[in-house]
């Protein structure tokens, strides 16, 4: 019995992974003081605003601003730490 149109297009062609580079990654050298420092300035500015309740002069002009300052140098933190090797 002859073979179906449909059998010979469900095969697939064998799978080759792509060759490997033996150079491992390297991040910069800038990534990771950065991340840190993102990260602290981060809890840092929110453990302020909330023992001040928000009192210093800059964090009073803010207001409710400080935890979005705050959440984006965290957030910032975060992003970088992805791209750590």
């Amino acid at each position: 019995m002859p073979k179906s149109r449909n059998d010979r297009k469900s095969r697939k062609a064998v799978y080759t992974p792509p060759p490997k580079t033996d150079a491992p990654k390297v991040s910069p050298k800038w990534l990771v003081p950065t991340m840190l420092g993102c990260g602290i300035i981060g809890i840092l500015w929110l453990a302020v605003y909330y023992v001040t309740a928000g009192q210093l002069p800059l964090m009073v002009e803010l207001g409710p601003w400080n935890l979005a300052v705050g959440f984006s140098f965290f957030i910032v933190a975060v992003a970088l730490s992805t791209r750590w090797h």
